[in-house]
């Protein structure tokens, strides 16, 4: 029987390829186990989302976050008032991959196209070639970090970490800039817990950020208003339906579904930030950023004020945190021909019952899904919605 062939081992990958083996399907699992947290998530970072929202969802009882905790013997994390560190949610990923998907292989998938036969033809990186009958594409954020034309104009070779712009989603270490002056854009949690984190490690930040008191914080759990139902982002009923009715989502008109997508849980710091943001960090609001350039090997922004005057800033170094965009384009192990018959709504793949999209036998999950089923998906507890749903709809195919 030709396997279900799942590309990514982040948490929506697992999660998807659990179900799946419950269902007793054959499924080959490919990825390097949570990398994306591992490589691209700065030391020191606290998940913003509370324990209940952080759970990886599996088809048997005893792999939450709590039971890995217990197990690993570190703190059990249960409370909304329990901060996750990075290093901790790493280590219960791995620890998941090992209790439910212990055969992963740690290659590469280079190319996916349609097969003769209706099935796909799948090529690795170790030079295997494969048939599969399915494919759950779940590689969360790799390849989508977002950078403005207007930032990119200084850095013709691409953001890196030594070159005098670079991406949030670079950075492991900020170490690297200790006594370095900074200039962070953005203002979501990103980029606010990166500025903290680097002026932690002895850097002078300043945040670029677009708007008037566009640097906010959320409130902590204690003051979340109770007469509202609660979901895994706090209490509100259009939060509590777009988590628990994701499906309906995908039936809205498609302006809507990307006015919510930019709109709802927009840039928000955590609660816990606050202080350790205002201690440390001097923030600039302004209009927007109208040119990027590099001056004698540094970096150099000019603005535009909330009062319409120009002004340049300058730093040795400037990290965009500017988010992610989803584009079937920079899937590139997608054959050409597989992407340009993909219906998608700019630019992002068009789901229908149990994330198929238009290619049957093609399957999305996580964020690359967030245009259907809303922005449940960027978070990790959105995969108790997508997993039995995905291995359902294919277990349905093979029956």
């Amino acid at each position: 029987m030709e396997p279900v062939a799942v590309i990514g081992a982040g948490p929506y990958g697992l999660s998807a390829a659990a179900h799946l083996r419950a269902r007793g399907l054959p499924v080959r699992v490919f990825g390097d186990p949570m990398a994306s947290w591992r490589s691209r998530m700065p030391a020191g970072m606290l998940l913003k989302s509370t324990p209940a929202a952080s759970t990886i969802d599996a088809p048997q009882r005893g792999h939450t976050l709590a039971d890995y905790c217990v197990a690993a013997g570190v703190p059990r994390l249960v409370r909304d008032e329990d901060l996750i560190p990075v290093e901790t949610f790493v280590g219960y990923g791995q620890w998941f991959q090992e209790k439910l998907v212990p055969d992963l292989e740690r290659v590469r998938v280079v190319s996916v196209d349609r097969g003769g036969t209706g099935g796909f033809e799948l090529k690795l990186d170790s030079g295997e070639q494969f048939t599969a009958r399915a494919v759950v594409v779940a590689t969360g954020l790799t390849g989508l970090a977002q950078l403005p034309p207007v930032l990119a104009a200084a850095v013709p070779d691409g953001p890196a970490p030594a070159a005098p712009l670079s991406h949030s989603a670079q950075h492991h270490d900020l170490t690297r800039y200790e006594g370095a002056d900074l200039l962070v854009v953005g203002a979501g949690q990103s980029a606010l817990e990166t500025a903290v984190l680097a002026a932690e490690a002895g850097a002078r930040v300043r945040v670029v950020a677009r708007g008037r008191r566009a640097v906010a914080f959320g409130g902590p759990p204690w003051e979340q208003p109770r007469l509202r139902p609660a979901s895994p982002f706090g209490r509100a009923w259009s939060l509590y339906a777009l988590s628990r009715h994701a499906d309906l989502y995908r039936h809205l008109p498609s302006a809507v579904r990307h006015f919510l997508a930019r709109r709802v849980l927009g840039p928000l710091g955590a609660w816990w930030l606050r202080e350790r943001y205002e201690d440390q960090v001097e923030t600039h609001e302004v209009r927007c950023v109208t040119s990027a350039w590099v001056r004698e090997g540094r970096p150099v922004l000019m603005v535009e004020s909330l009062g319409g005057r120009p002004r340049e800033l300058t730093a040795d170094h400037v990290i965009a945190a500017t988010g992610y965009r989803v584009d079937v384009a920079a899937l590139s192990f997608l054959e050409p021909g597989l992407r340009a018959r993909m219906a998608v709504s700019r630019g992002t793949p068009r789901l229908g019952a149990g994330y198929a999209s238009s290619i049957p036998g093609l399957y999305f999950t996580g964020m690359l899904a967030g245009s259907s089923y809303g922005p449940l998906m960027r978070f990790v507890c959105g995969t108790e919605y997508a997993s039995p749903r995905i291995a359902r709809h294919i277990a349905a195919a093979y029956d």
